[in-house]
This record gives structure tokens, sequence and C-alpha cells, in this order.
């Protein structure tokens, strides 16, 4: 009597290519991993500087086109280029010396929160517990349900000479 032999036990034959399928595994998943991440919709620098005209005054001499807003919690800088967050960090962060800025971003719907001192990255925090007691003013901005333009007392960078911007700097020290 014979036995029925065990499948595993049989050689396979090759199988032949399907020329419609050209599916490549790669030797690892590293590559999925070191994909760039996706541009910013939206980039915040929340500082210590108390009112929005001299942070606007400040940016236009750096050459960083911002919207500064005001909260309770002090003037945030919303930059009208999200894709140049690290250059506009930077900046603000040098123009600001010694105190650190948290830089607020939105990309693919998550929000990511970093500290900058000096013109570096410090390190990264965890965006919950900075957002946690945030003005509202500013967790609107940054999910987008605010458009900028439309809160009170914004003031912008942008076409701000540098006359203006050294008059309302100096306006600043003084108060």
């Amino acid at each position: 009597m014979s036995t029925p032999a065990d499948p595993a036990d049989e050689p396979t034959a090759p199988r032949e290519a399907d020329d419609d399928l050209d599916v490549v595994v790669p030797d690892d998943l590293s590559g999925l991993l070191d994909a760039p991440a996706e541009t910013p919709s939206v980039a915040i620098v929340v500082t210590q500087v108390a009112a929005p005209e001299p942070l606007a005054a400040a940016c236009a001499l750096a050459g960083v086109e911002i919207d500064a807003v005001p909260t309770e919690i002090g003037a945030v800088a919303v930059l009208r280029d999200p894709a140049a967050v690290a250059e506009g960090a930077a900046a603000i962060s040098k123009l600001l010396r010694q105190l650190p800025v948290v830089v607020l971003t939105r990309r693919e719907g998550q929000i990511a929160a970093a500290r900058w001192t000096g013109g570096t990255h410090d390190e990264d925090l965890p965006a919950g517990l900075v957002l946690s007691d945030a003005p509202a003013v500013l967790e609107a901005l940054l999910v987008g349900s605010t458009d900028v333009a439309g809160v009170p007392g914004v003031v912008t960078s942008v076409g701000m000479t540098r006359w203006r911007a050294m008059r309302a700097l100096a306006r600043g020290r003084r108060r």
C-alpha cells in the first residue's frame, strides 16, 4: 500500500514569471521611511514678544514675511510661506537672541512642535502639551478654522518699510 506523499517533500517546479506583474520587493523597508516629508500647510512661531507690531517690524528688517497676531501669551508669527519654516524659525529665533520660540507646523493633518533658540533647532516637543493651554486663536489658526486676515489686531511684515520698522521698534522699547 502506498502512502500519499507529503507535498512538502516534493520538489517544486519553478513558476513562470508573469509578464503583466512588475512587482519589485525591496530587501528592506527603509526606503519607505526615507520619503520626504510633506510641505507644511501652516507654520506658526510662538514668541514672548508682547505686541504684534514690534514682532512684525523685526521680521520686516530680517526679510521674513509673516503676519503677527496678538494673543494672551504674546504675539505669534504666522509665516506667509510655510515651506520656509526652518528659515523663518531660525531668523525669528536669532532676532530674539536667547529667548526660545516654539514652532508649530501642520503637515498631512499632523501637528508638530519644536523649540528653537538663537537660530538653531533645540528639540522637538509634544504638540499636545504645547497646545494644552494655548489661546483659542492659536489653535484655530493652526487647524485652519480661522483665516489670519480675520483676526483683529494683525500686523504684517510684508510691505513694511525699513523706516516704519525702525519706528515701531523704537516705540516698543519706550513702552
